[in-house]
């Protein structure tokens, strides 16, 4: 897949770096994620000595991965369409 506007962009965890190629519009997420990835790493990191780098990624993926899953069942569209479709057979029984 072709970027329409391409920005090469270097991001940090701890000692490790990532270059990466992204939108020039998405670099933004890119660095807030980049953010967050090393913020929760450092606090599992704090919170839990002595764990090792990989336990600490495994912690901060899965704290990450809750967090997407509460916006994703927070953000359920379903109860509105429903609602929305129930309004649109009430509007068109009352049209007939």
């Amino acid at each position: 897949m072709a970027l329409s506007d391409p920005l090469s962009i270097t991001l940090k965890f701890g000692t490790r770096t990532l270059p990466m190629v992204v939108e020039r519009s998405d670099e933004y997420i890119y660095r807030e994620a980049e953010k967050l990835i090393n913020s929760r790493f450092s606090y599992y990191a704090s919170k839990y000595p002595h764990q090792g780098n990989e336990m600490y990624l495994l912690m901060m993926a899965l704290d990450v991965a809750v967090r997407l899953k509460r916006i994703e069942n927070e953000t359920d569209s379903e109860p509105i369409q429903k609602a929305l479709a129930a309004l649109v057979e009430e509007v068109e029984q009352a049209l007939d």
